[in-house]
């Protein structure tokens, strides 16, 4: 099945390398009552390293996460909230501590091919557009095509529509694997306050590739639409589990936006279209979703979903 879009702005206008360590330590209180009761678990205490080059070792040697947070100077109530969680909240401080932690200043600087780079500058951490925020990178997952690459970007400046909440960062650091792309779509989907319930299932990697590469082709032709969905449609039937229909919605931003904001507004317009939000909102036992700019600057997204209806 397939929704297509509205009028709304030209058809419901829907649509990368980094480096810490840290250790993760459990600590149970004793019970001073003879009868067994319920033991807290102490959060991990966070270690965040300043070196990035060492950083980065930590994390491919331990096969983790490299979380990169650039700091800035000045008042940002943004920074505020999320050091606040970072230092307070067990739980957000046991997420973090599965990641190598690494804490830097806007300018910090790394050495390459003999000269001085400053790092935001490298284009593994174009998408933060020099402001401060965090910056995910994959050393966990060798063997995928996103490993060593910037997987998140977590914006702590607001943008043209994506605003800091303190319930997101949680969802950041819960995401599945992925790229860059594929992530951000999902982080969008989970952070709408209508709490859509599309990846809540489970996330299917020939879902994924179709959701890539007709992202890709709209960016290629500056068209939002289902393109050859027939063809994707028999494609997937074969590829799903028996009883799972393919079902799929397509957006594309505004041009010019950055990629958080571009994933949020995709997101917004399949609001506002009931054929897509049905799909959108609806539990998925299977599902992908990807984005992709065009050399318009407009950002295409496509979800792709396995279900049973």
């Amino acid at each position: 099945m397939t929704y297509r879009g509205n009028n709304r702005r030209a058809g419901c206008r829907m649509v990368f390398c980094a480096a810490l360590s840290l250790f993760f330590a459990l600590a149970n209180m004793a019970a001073a009552d003879p009868v067994p009761t319920p033991v807290p678990t102490i959060a991990p205490m966070l270690l965040w390293q300043n070196d990035y080059a060492e950083a980065m070792r930590t994390a491919i040697a331990t096969e983790s996460m490299l979380l990169v947070y650039f700091r800035g100077e000045g008042a940002n109530p943004y920074r505020d909230d999320f050091e606040r969680q970072a230092n307070n909240d067990p739980a957000i401080r046991e997420k973090l501590a599965r990641c190598v932690l690494v804490q830097l200043p806007l300018g910090a600087t790394i050495v390459s091919d003999g000269e001085d780079v400053v790092l935001m500058q490298h284009g593994a951490f174009s998408e933060l557009k020099g402001r401060e925020g965090l910056a995910m990178v994959d050393f966990a997952h060798r063997d995928h095509e996103y490993y060593g690459y910037v997987v998140t970007i977590f914006p702590l400046q607001p943008g043209r529509y994506y605003r800091y909440q303190p319930s997101h960062l949680s969802v950041m650091l819960d995401l599945p694997q992925g790229t860059l792309t594929q992530r951000t779509m999902i982080f969008a989907v989970r952070i709408h306050p209508e709490a859509p319930a599309s990846t809540a299932g489970e996330l299917d990697t020939n879902l994924t590739d179709e959701a890539k590469s007709h992202s890709g082709y709209q960016a290629q032709t500056h068209v939002q639409g289902h393109h050859r969905w027939g063809e994707r449609f028999q494609r997937l039937l074969g590829r799903l589990p028996r009883g799972l229909k393919p079902q799929e919605v397509v957006a594309e931003s505004w041009p010019n936006e950055d990629l958080v904001d571009a994933a949020v507004d995709c997101v917004d317009c399949w609001r506002q279209s009931s054929g897509h939000w049905s799909a959108v909102r609806t539990w998925q036992p299977r599902f992908g979703y990807d984005m992709r700019r065009g050399t318009n600057g407009v950002w295409y997204a496509t979800g792709v979903f396995g279900n049973n209806q």
